[in-house]
Formats: C-alpha cells, sequence, structure tokens
C-alpha cells in the first residue's frame, strides 16, 4: 500500500458507507410518507361520508318537520255531531247550509202562523156557528170576496216560498271553481275511501272505530273512524262520489251536505267549511247488512296543517312540491358525485393531480 493513495481510497470508502446508509434508511422515508399521506386521504373520505350523513340527516328533518307539522284533532274539536234529545238541525259550519238554515227557520215561521190562522178560524165558526148560537143557519152560497181572498193569499205565500228555494237549489249545485281541492268519495260494503287526485292521487281506507276504542280517547261510538276524511277550511272542495258495489250516499248534516255515490257514475257538489273542527256523518242510503256501521268523519284544518298532513301521506304531494323535489334531488345527485370524486382522489393521489 502507497500512503500516497489514501485520500482516493477513503473518498470511495465513504462514498460507499453514504450509499450503505441511504439504501438502509429508504424504507423508513416511504413508510413515513405512507403515514403522512394516509390521514390526507382518511380525512377526504370522512368529509365525503360527512357530507353523505349531513345530507341524509337534512332529508330526516325535512320528513319529521312535514310530520311534525300536522296532528289530529281531539274530542274537544268536535263540532258537528247528533245530540240527545235535540228538536232542531245541528248548528251549521259552511255558506250554504247557513244559507238553508234561515230558509228552514222562515218556513217555520210561515206554517205556524198559518196553522194558528187557520186554528182560530175553525175556534170562530165553531163557536158562532154552533146551534145555540145561531138556530136559522145561513143560506149563503156564494161570496167573491172570500175565494179570491183564499185562492190569492196562498199563490202569493208560495211565491214568497219559491224565490228563496230556487236560489238555495241553486247555490247548492254551483260548479266549484278551477282551483278547488278535489276529493274523491268512494263507497264500499261497508266503509269509506277518500283519494286525493289532486295531490299525488293517495288514497285514504275509513273504517268505524270500535266503540270501546272511541269511548275510551273520548269520541263518539259509531260515529269515530281510524282514518278521517282531512281537508282545508275555508277552501272550495271538489267533492266527487262513487261507489265500488251498491249505491251509498254521502251526508254530513252539520255542513248541510248529502249526495249519492252510486256505482259507475261519478257525482259532484262544492263544499266549503268554514271553521276548523271534526264533522261526523253517516251512509244515508240503504246499502246492505251494515249500512249503519259506515260512518263518515271530516277532520278541517287550517290550510299549512292540510298540506302537512298530505306530506305525510305516501306520495302526498301540493302544489309546488315537485320543483322543490327536483331541486333537492339535484343537491342529492351533486352531494354524491362531490364523495365519489373525493374517494377517487383519496385512493389515486398522483392521478388526481394529474
Amino acid at each position: 500500500m502507497k500512503f500516497g493513495d489514501w485520500p482516493t481510497r477513503a473518498a470511495r470508502f465513504a462514498t460507499i458507507l453514504w450509499a450503505a446508509i441511504l439504501l438502509a434508511l429508504a424504507p423508513q422515508a416511504a413508510h413515513a410518507q405512507a403515514a403522512t399521506e394516509a390521514p390526507v386521504a382518511a380525512e377526504t373520505v370522512d368529509a365525503g361520508a360527512a357530507a353523505d350523513v349531513t345530507a341524509d340527516a337534512a332529508g330526516e328533518t325535512d320528513a319529521a318537520d312535514a310530520a311534525g307539522g300536522y296532528e289530529p284533532l281531539g274530542p274537544e274539536w268536535i263540532k258537528g255531531q247528533p245530540t240527545p234529545g235535540a228538536l232542531d238541525v245541528q248548528e251549521q259550519y259552511s255558506p250554504i247550509g247557513k244559507t238553508a238554515t234561515g230558509l228552514h227557520v222562515g218556513l217555520l215561521w210561515v206554517m205556524g202562523v198559518i196553522s194558528l190562522i187557520v186554528l182560530a178560524l175553525l175556534i170562530w165558526v165553531i163557536v158562532h156557528y154552533r146551534r145555540g148560537a145561531n138556530p136559522t143557519p145561513s143560506k149563503t152560497t156564494h161570496n167573491t170576496t172570500i175565494e179570491v181572498v183564499w185562492t190569492l193569499v196562498p199563490v202569493l205565500i208560495l211565491v214568497a216560498i219559491a224565490i228563496p228555494s230556487i236560489s238555495l237549489l241553486t247555490k247548492q249545485y254551483e260548479s266549484p271553481p278551477e282551483d278547488a281541492v278535489t276529493i274523491k268519495v268512494i263507497g264500499y260494503q261497508w266503509y269509506w275511501g277518500y283519494a286525493y287526485p289532486d295531490n299525488g292521487g293517495f288514497e285514504v281506507i275509513s273504517n268505524m272505530m270500535p266503540e270501546d276504542e272511541a269511548r275510551a280517547k273520548g269520541f263518539p261510538a259509531q260515529l269515530e273512524v281510524d282514518n278521517r276524511m282531512v281537508v282545508p277550511v275555508d277552501t272550495p272542495l271538489r267533492i266527487q262520489t262513487t261507489a265500488a258495489d251498491v249505491i251509498h250516499a254521502f251526508a254530513v248534516p252539520s255542513l248541510w251536505f248529502k249526495i249519492d255515490a252510486v256505482p259507475g257514475r261519478l257525482n259532484e257538489r262544492l263544499l266549503t267549511i268554514e271553521e276548523p273542527g271534526i264533522y261526523y256523518g253517516q251512509c244515508s242510503e240503504l246499502c246492505g247488512a251494515r249500512h249503519g256501521y259506515m260512518p263518515i268523519a271530516i277532520e278541517a284544518l287550517p290550510r299549512d296543517q292540510w298540506e302537512a298532513w298530505v306530506r305525510t301521506q305516501p306520495g302526498g304531494t301540493v302544489g309546488g312540491d315537485e320543483p322543490d323535489a327536483a331541486a333537492a334531488a339535484g343537491d342529492a345527485a351533486a352531494t354524491l358525485e362531490a364523495g365519489e370524486a373525493a374517494d377517487a382522489e383519496a385512493a389515486d393521489p398522483a392521478a388526481a393531480t394529474n
């Protein structure tokens, strides 16, 4: 060995030693880099998953809010039902019912006055023309004045009755406006079905509630049902009736409403309810063995609560819901795409960078 070559040999040894050190440390550096990138990818995936969870939670919250906007009315809201021992018609809660009640009361007064006049005339004739007071009977055979009076007075009375009667009939069969809410009432043996073609086409089946259950809840037995016909107040309703088997009649006395439900035929009438509440009725056409056990229960709600009830029904929609649903679907699709992009970036960060 020559001492003049030792600097060259030292340089070569140092180079080899440095290369060995780098080779030994390379796996640890790669592991450290993977460990550094893993939290980033995990955070990205977690962000996508969190976005999905947030979207699901938002949807559930909206559904809960929609369902929470409706709560069935309790027995304290009952307004239209039969009263034991009552002599008059039920109190009316529709415009047509109030008009008809006024005519009904007016006719009662007319009949009462006529009955009193006839009774007074009978008493006067009995007393004045009895044998003791009038031993020689009158031989009068003709009196023009009396004949004119007893002909003209009944004619005037009938004309006075006919004018408001014709007006009432006209109002009862007035066509519903275009913006009326359509409800299709279907009579079955022996229950009712209520379809809402303007609000998604869903149908509610209504059966009489068991008597013990109705009494326990504070409702009248044989009148309360498991699912009521829910409608908005102060809103024109287009009530269409038909039947699936035999003729039924949809009648609610406190709303002055009655219309036949005939198989193969669609009858229609306008109904407007003025106050929130529960209104009971019954089938008024003999339809079979259980005719007396198919009651009608109408629940009238403010418009916003009724719309909330509609949204709780399967497929139930209210005007304007479709655009909102489309927007929600678009947002959900965008969220899903963002989550998929985040997942792809986490799986291949180099490709995402390129």
